[in-house]
């Protein structure tokens, strides 16, 4: 590939299966149709919000046959560090999204690709952090099959959990929480979807309780706007009113594709705690869910600065969560 990546730059091959192209241009939408539907974080309208001041290369790998974009890599040069790029940038993961049934030979020749245009333009490191294993579990293990064979190490595995929507919520909760879910149901406790009006009020909410454990929000409230202005039909605001009104849980819910929903933000304040009324909060997300059409709640990882987080993943085992791995894999240049 030519180093010079300002249009786009074409590689074909084949394998026993088909003949392909890898399409690598510097922040370039797909020529061919996607074969897949793109998670939110591939597609081109968040790609551009994921403020890096370096560069964004785009690469597709096509099947000339069938004429459809098969897969995709979104990656970021560091500005600062000009030796590393990400995928992704500034959202939950990046990775190689792909179609069913895509060969691990075509895979691997895509990220040779990748490898060479990086090292063109004096790239030694790539570090990227994939989606967790329950969104394409054939995918992923495809990903970290070819990933693995190319040198990669795994420098993060994270725990994720998430709920089949399939099933009954109630009846995946432990006893324990199902006695506070009855709790917050007695006294008054109900779930609401709320307008996007009280987004100000609601990231100043999310931002006490956070504090509250010592911890911080990833987003700013500029940014956590944006994303609901430019992505309305993906971005929730959901909450748990008590009997009085009051906020006693809130969550950012995001849809990430039409499979996936995305508990991103939930938070309670310590005081009400003896109600725990995150369990109803993720009740409403499972109702919301499954009356939408998709197929799981993610209820993200259970992984602090420090490491683990114990007790936050057992309240996600008691929720009824079934484990996944979200792998963050990092190559380097021989």
């Amino acid at each position: 590939m030519n180093s010079t990546i300002g249009t786009a730059q074409l590689l074909a091959f084949s394998t026993n299966e088909a003949q392909y192209v890898v399409r690598c241009g510097q922040g370039s939408e797909p020529t061919l149709p996607l074969a897949f539907e793109s998670f939110l974080y591939m597609q081109p309208a968040h790609l551009s919000l994921q403020r890096s001041a370096g560069r964004h290369l785009a690469f597709y790998l096509e099947n000339e046959a069938r004429a459809q974009t098969v897969a995709q890599l979104h990656v970021f040069i560091d500005a600062d560090i000009n030796m590393l790029a990400y995928s992704p940038y500034q959202a939950p993961f990046g990775g190689i999204q792909m179609a069913p049934g895509v060969p691990a030979a075509a895979l691997k020749s895509l990220m040779l690709a990748v490898h060479s245009t990086l090292e063109e333009v004096g790239v030694r490191r790539l570090r990227i952090r994939a989606y967790p294993f329950a969104y394409d579990p054939a995918g992923s293990a495809l990903m970290t099959q070819v990933l693995s064979q190319l040198g990669y190490k795994v420098t993060l595995a994270e725990l994720n959990n998430h709920l089949p929507l399939d099933q009954d919520f109630e009846a995946r909760l432990h006893p324990s929480e199902r006695r506070r879910l009855a709790k917050c149901r007695r006294h008054g406790f109900h779930f609401e979807q709320e307008p996007l009006f009280f987004l100000p009020k609601a990231y100043e909410f999310l931002r006490r309780c956070r504090e509250e454990k010592g911890q911080h929000l990833s987003l700013s409230e500029e940014r956590l706007t944006q994303l609901f202005r430019v992505f309305p039909n993906n971005h929730f605001l959901f909450s748990v009113r008590d009997s009085a009104g009051e906020w006693a849980a809130l969550t950012v819910a995001i849809q990430v594709n039409e499979r996936v929903l995305y508990n991103f933000y939930p938070a309670s304040p310590l005081i009400y705690n003896a109600f725990s009324p995150v369990v109803l909060l993720n009740e409403g997300l499972h109702a919301f869910g499954r009356a939408s059409g998709l197929a799981l709640l993610d209820l993200g990882t259970s992984t602090l600065p420090t490491g683990l987080n114990q007790s936050l993943l057992q309240f996600k085992r008691h929720l009824g969560g079934i484990l996944s791995l979200k792998l963050t894999l990092e190559w380097e240049a021989a």
